[in-house]
């Protein structure tokens, strides 16, 4: 049941955050266009081929966003497992022949007519909807391991399988790392959590020692200028393009690496691109807008008026900090490759709108969040005369 309403309290949106969001889209925007204006050109003789394409992701996510902002966030409680179900489903129709659609060998895209979707970043979305309302149904259960670990792991775990399978390898760490760090504030054992923590790194080992795929993105991280003509050669021209810029950049549209050096420049790389051209200091502007709208989101789960919109908050919150951290680190060269994109600025329309509908939900427990009313100064020869 909601909680009744206080007379002498108000409720404000969080407009910080949601202006560092639209700054970051907007930064996306630019972005995508500096970047992939040659190649799109050079393939689709449209130099706007992308960034038309993106602009439209951008509409539709704002729209979700502000349906999200509209949304009581209680009654996502009502349909948590029907939401769940479905974007099962959906992960599971990306191996169907004919619906689901290959590009370069991984399957990671629905084809809906002429919309092309990615059901890993909504299933996301899910994910966390469900881990804040079993978290918050169970709070006084959370050390059981029957109770308060094991059935968490089984569900996320089903989808964290499914999306490695896809392949999609950093999707897949990043999903577990987030319900790591959700079940550890939900206060589960960390026992238990530790125990699954090197189950699960031990399996990924296994994973990346019998693939030679992931095995040689690990030797290129190791070493990047020793395989930097053959399977380093992505994070050798990444860590060019970032060193070339250096403190101010080579200034907006003189990238270098944009040429056709650099594979997925308005993707996973597209951080890369943006150090080129304006430098540290325009790198610095990215991590200020993401540590601004980190900031706002762990300030709301502190201050939600209840435990789901707590735990709610966090998990959109992680959602967006860890996906935007680890694709920093790889395009730095500090993680392996692992084909993330940075949300709200690299090119593809799934990951924009279930960001900006993430974005949408936060705003919504914002505006749930109730603070005292000021009540207005008045002047003593006024209230006198009265």
């Amino acid at each position: 049941m909601p909680p009744r309403s206080d007379p002498d309290a108000a409720s404000f949106q969080d407009n910080v955050l949601l202006v560092s969001a639209l700054a970051l889209m907007s930064l996306g925007l630019t972005m995508v266009f500096i970047s992939s204006h040659v190649m799109a050109q050079s393939q689709y003789h449209d130099p706007y081929f992308f960034t038309k394409r993106q602009a439209l992701y951008a509409l539709a996510g704002l729209a979700a966003m502000f349906a999200t902002r509209l949304i009581d966030y209680r009654r996502y409680q009502a349909i948590v497992y029907p939401v769940l179900f479905l974007s099962l489903v959906t992960l599971l129709l990306v191996f169907v022949p004919g619906i689901g659609t290959k590009v370069r060998g991984a399957a990671r895209w629905l084809r809906l007519g002429p919309i092309t979707l990615q059901p890993s970043e909504f299933a996301k979305l899910a994910v966390v909807l469900f881990m804040a309302y079993s978290l918050a149904r169970k709070q006084d259960k959370m050390k059981y391991f029957s109770i308060g670990f094991m059935p968490h792991m089984v569900v996320t775990g089903i989808f964290i399988a499914l999306i490695a399978k896809e392949p999609d390898f950093g999707t897949a760490m990043t999903l577990a790392a987030l319900v790591f760090v959700m079940l550890l504030v939900g206060g589960v054992r960390l026992a238990y959590i530790m125990g699954a923590f090197f189950s699960v790194a031990g399996l990924a080992t296994m994973m990346v020692l019998r693939d030679p795929k992931k095995f040689n993105r690990i030797l290129s991280f190791l070493d990047p200028w020793k395989y930097g003509q053959d399977v380093g050669y992505q994070l050798k021209q990444s860590l060019l393009a970032i060193g070339s810029g250096g403190l101010f950049g080579l200034g907006p549209g003189q990238s270098r690496a944009k040429l056709f050096y650099l594979p997925d420049a308005h993707t996973d790389f597209i951080l890369a691109i943006f150090s080129e051209e304006l430098g540290f200091i325009g790198v610095l502007l990215i991590l200020a807008l993401f540590i601004i709208l980190v900031y706002r989101g762990i300030l709301l789960s502190l201050r939600a008026p209840d435990a789901f919109g707590s735990y709610l908050a966090l998990g959109l919150t992680l959602l967006i900090s860890l996906q935007a951290g680890i694709n920093m680190g790889v395009v730095t060269g500090l993680f392996p490759t692992k084909g993330l994109s940075l949300p709200f600025l690299s090119y593809g329309g799934s990951s924009l709108m279930a960001t900006l509908a993430a974005v949408g939900i936060l705003l919504n427990i914002s505006s749930q969040i109730k603070r005292p009313k000021i009540a207005p100064v008045q002047r003593p020869g006024i209230a006198a005369a009265k």
